[in-house]
């Protein structure tokens, strides 16, 4: 919410208001139902209560957000954010549900219909209700594998078979010192047996102190040939306010440090080899690099430099629109791996096929994507930010086996 001005955060409230008001307006039809008048004026007051105690508690948090202790800042954000989902989102359907079949009803009589149609519409709007309950406090933590098998022509024979785990978008505040949560997913990545492990960005929400005691966790990640990280737009800590440049910077620094303590190499804008049989690949690591307003911290040449002679390279970058805009057919990189999106923690999927608002935004946003002998994959990320809870994009844990052609 500090991102946006009083005045969007008002036309927010005016539009969950009027929703609200048709929403009650509809609810009649359902409480004229009751045969007992202390129930029905029961849960019109609930509603109202419940409706202008949320508008209320949006506007005063965005009153006072700057002066709120940064440690429950956050968790008072996402509260009211998915209060606010879980409130609008099934009131809208509910009304327009309702709405369709009270005025295109051909199906009933006119005694049915007073019985039916609202019973219609409150499963209407009780059903994206539960379902965005259940994305709240159970699909955020269902950690899904996704495996991929991808053949390169100018992978050495010596690393055929290499097995790349990636995980991306922790934003480890949100987890709120849920240890047991995350050794979850530990316990999934660890039972791949990788050779590499890369992280691509957003270890955390904004500060340093949201990784108290997840080294204890992090740590007990394994992978043979090593581990790699970069930073994403979110641990710069440029979301906050900082009383002076010192204070950021520490921040900063204490970033820097936890990934030292896990055993991450932390790419900033350079690159490692791994060899094996005199056979070598590259690992290569920019800072962020986004299109605006997302700041360009990363050198892709210079992050490079020193590579010209490894035939197969791998990039990790934060943010997918750094492929098309620099990597895609300006460099030799074979793989590209990216994160940022989240998927946008909402979408739905079919079969094969993956949909989701977020891709009106960004042309790569989730998945595999090849162009000629380029790939690149965009990660949803393990953890959440804003809405606390995930939609038909589970958290990912992603799964590559390369194989040379």
């Amino acid at each position: 919410m500090k991102s946006y001005s009083l005045f969007s955060i008002l036309l927010l409230c005016l539009a969950l208001l009027l929703v609200d008001a048709l929403a009650f307006y509809w609810l009649q039809s359902i409480t004229r139902l009751f045969n007992s008048s202390i129930l029905k004026i029961t849960v019109n007051v609930l509603f109202w209560c419940f409706s202008i105690g949320l508008v209320v508690g949006i506007i005063i948090l965005k009153v006072i957000l700057d002066d709120i202790n940064p440690r429950r800042k956050h968790l008072l954000i996402s509260s009211l954010y998915g209060l606010t989902v879980s409130s609008f989102i099934p009131k809208i359907v509910f009304v327009i549900i309702i709405s369709i079949l009270f005025y295109a009803n051909q199906a009933f009589s006119e005694t049915e219909s007073a019985v039916i149609i609202p019973i219609l519409g409150l499963l209407a709007g009780l059903l994206p209700f539960a379902v965005i309950l259940y994305g709240i406090f159970k699909a955020v933590y269902r950690f899904k594998i996704i495996h991929h098998k991808l053949h390169f022509k100018k992978l050495p024979e010596a690393f055929h078979g290499l097995k790349i785990v990636q995980i991306s978008d922790l934003h480890i505040g949100s987890f709120n010192y849920k240890y047991d949560i995350l050794e979850k997913a530990v316990k999934l990545i660890n039972d791949l047996h990788p050779d590499v492990i890369v992280f691509t960005g957003d270890l955390v929400n904004n500060y340093a102190w949201e990784l108290i005691g997840w080294d204890k966790v992090l740590n007990k990640l394994k992978a043979t040939k090593g581990k790699y990280a970069v930073l994403g737009n979110h641990d710069y800590g440029d979301y906050s306010k900082w009383d002076n440049d010192k204070d950021k910077e520490e921040n900063f620094e204490g970033i820097l440090n936890f990934f030292k303590k896990i055993d991450f190499t932390l790419l900033m804008d350079e690159s490692e080899n791994l060899e094996t049989n005199n056979q070598r690949i590259a690992i290569i690591g920019v800072q962020n690099w986004g299109t605006p307003p997302f700041k360009q911290y990363g050198d892709l040449q210079k992050a490079m430099k020193n590579t010209e002679h490894i035939p197969f390279k791998i990039l990790l970058s934060h943010n997918p629109t750094h492929w098309s805009e620099e990597v895609l057919d300006n460099t030799d990189i074979a793989l590209t791996l990216s994160g940022h999106t989240h998927g946008m923690q909402f979408g739905v999927n079919y079969k094969n096929k993956t949909w989701s608002p977020i891709k009106y935004k960004y042309k790569h946003w989730e998945g595999l994507y090849m162009h000629h002998e380029q790939f690149l994959y965009v990660n949803k990320g393990l953890g959440w930010l804003g809405f606390p809870g995930r939609l038909g994009m589970r958290p990912e844990i992603t799964w590559f086996e390369l194989y040379s052609k």
